[in-house]
């Protein structure tokens, strides 16, 4: 996803902070910027879409590594519109 890497560069950049504030909270890091913080990925995801729609934002859980999924998949609330 284009853009994807400026995020993840950002998150590295806040990285010590987070591990700080943040261990084991989901993130939402959008724009180079942290914008947001939950304590689960559903509140994150719906966040974030709701914010950004398709993005590109990050959502990770803090002190965990980063989960790789196919560009194929993506998030969609349950409630969501088909």
């Amino acid at each position: 996803m284009a853009g994807l890497g400026k995020e993840t560069a950002a998150y590295e950049r806040m990285r010590d902070m987070l591990e700080t504030d943040h261990l084991n909270e989901w993130v939402v890091v959008y724009d180079g910027k942290l914008v947001g913080t939950c304590e689960s990925f559903e509140a994150a995801a719906e966040d974030a879409i709701g914010r950004f729609g398709r993005g590109p934002y990050s959502t990770r859980r803090v002190g965990a590594p980063p989960l790789m999924l196919p560009a194929s998949l993506l998030y969609r609330p349950v409630h969501a519109e088909h």
